[in-house]
């Protein structure tokens, strides 16, 4: 059984799931508007080039999570997956997944945004198997903290090996679809590297490298 590993967002979604979630919270009013929406903005700028400082935009990214109960926060979540994600779910995506799937593969997405947002996402693939960047929760309430490695760059082969060791599993004839130069790190170690609609930096890699570049969208 091969692994197959997915990036979510601007791979299986046609957007960013972290920046929508950041547009909904200033549109319902939850967030201050100015503030947010620029740094945003600003975080997202910095994740496309490739200088985002991971922690320094968790401190701001999950700091909405600690000062609102779960409660609140699971209902206003529902009103986010409708109005911003289910739109921008690809019907190819579930193609892909599904050939996948068809082919014995294990699959798994593999994403730098937190679990509280992307959970609900995978479940909406159909994919159990979700490694993402942990919120801290105390006695059932998010604190605005991070529990371990972010799922970031780097952190991504961090995590994936620690799953692959608690799972006894290995890379041997694995895939990973990313439309991102910041998974290279991951997408140099895996057998089969795909370029999904693809940022300027990864196309040029895949295209120096003899990557298949595909398009979801």
């Amino acid at each position: 059984m091969a692994l197959a590993l997915f990036d979510l967002d601007n791979t299986l979604l046609a957007g960013d799931s972290d920046y929508l979630w950041g547009c909904f919270l200033v549109e319902r009013g939850i967030v201050d508007r100015e503030f947010y929406e620029s740094e945003n903005q600003r975080f997202y700028d910095q994740y496309l080039e490739g200088s985002l400082n991971i922690r320094e935009f968790l401190r701001f990214q999950l700091r909405p999570l600690a000062t609102h109960k779960r409660t609140q926060l699971e209902r206003w979540r529902e009103e986010y997956l409708s109005d911003k994600i289910d739109p921008i779910l690809l019907p190819k995506a579930r193609d892909l997944l599904g050939r996948h799937r068809a082919a014995g593969d294990e699959l798994l997405i593999i994403t730098a945004t937190n679990r509280f947002i992307t959970e609900p996402i995978a479940q909406r693939y159909g994919v159990s198997e979700l490694l993402a960047t942990e919120p801290e929760m105390i006695r059932g309430e998010y604190t605005g903290g991070v529990v371990g490695t972010p799922c970031f760059q780097h952190g991504k082969v961090e995590r994936l090996t620690a799953w692959l060791q608690e799972h006894q599993r290995s890379l041997e004839d694995s895939w990973f679809y990313s439309d991102s130069h910041n998974d290279l790190p991951l997408l140099g170690l895996v057998d089969h590297a795909v370029a999904v609609d693809p940022d300027d930096k990864l196309r040029s890699h895949a295209r120096d490298n003899g990557w298949p570049v595909i398009s979801l969208r």
